[in-house]
């Protein structure tokens, strides 16, 4: 009976102690976001102390700015080190573009791609679009167009609209696909109606080539295709890798 209470009572504690982290943490967001520095190095620097991932994370953050603290991009890069040991997504991605940069540890694009991919994993867009990228540019990894193009869909499929815009270009040029202007269309389409200017120009490119017809059938497959990624639905293609 004895060991149930105490289970029990240990179950209890690890939810308040989660609850009292989440509320630390966001008090500490909010004083660094209104440049109360002082006030929120001591909330992460509390959690760090405590070991908790995402206070690690923001004490790296600071570390990495110079806010509150002298910037010292070293210190920024062995505390995300810790959030990835506690399998944090954001500072893995943080500390891949560290990596991919040189910046607090020596240059290494290989370990970039291991960082990136253990958070795309985890489904972080930003971590997929950068992924995207360095397939595409060859940068840590043998250049793939269709890894790249998988990762690109994988961060538009979660409205990521650096990613959307790139697919387009990807289909436009034929890199990793064949050419489809209407899939390029769609693409920019969607990022257009995120906000992306630059979308907007090629999307009218490509219309020219298209007829009216083409268009009107191309502005009903991105309305599918963007309610889906709204409503959190949309499933990315698999496409075999190089």
């Amino acid at each position: 009976m004895w060991l149930q209470k105490t289970k029990v009572l240990a179950l209890i504690g690890a939810l308040l102690f989660t609850n009292v982290s989440f509320a630390t943490l966001e008090q500490g967001i909010i004083a660094a976001n209104e440049g109360r520095f002082e006030d929120a190095l001591k909330e992460f620097r509390y959690l760090a102390d405590m070991g908790y991932a995402p206070g690690i994370y923001e004490l790296a953050k600071m570390y990495e700015g110079g806010f509150g603290v002298t910037k010292n991009e070293r210190k920024a890069a062995e505390l995300f080190k810790q959030a990835v040991d506690l399998n944090l997504a954001d500072a893995m991605f943080s500390l891949a573009v560290m990596y991919k940069d040189g910046r607090g540890v020596k240059q290494d694009l290989q370990k970039a791609v291991e960082l990136f991919t253990s958070a795309a994993n985890k489904d972080l867009p930003a971590a997929q679009f950068n992924l995207g990228v360095m397939y595409t540019n060859g940068e840590g990894v043998i250049k793939d167009y269709r890894a790249a193009l998988n990762w690109y869909e994988k961060a538009a499929g979660n409205n990521f609209t650096l990613a959307q815009f790139n697919m387009a270009l990807m289909y436009f040029q034929g890199l990793g696909v064949p050419e489809s202007v209407e899939k390029s269309y769609i693409w920019n389409l969607i990022a257009e109606w995120n906000g992306n200017r630059d979308a907007m120009k090629s999307r009218q490119l490509d219309e020219q080539k298209m007829s009216p017809s083409e268009v009107e059938e191309a502005n009903r497959k991105a309305n599918v295709i963007y309610e889906r990624i709204l409503a959190g639905t949309y499933i990315a293609e698999t496409r075999p890798e190089s």
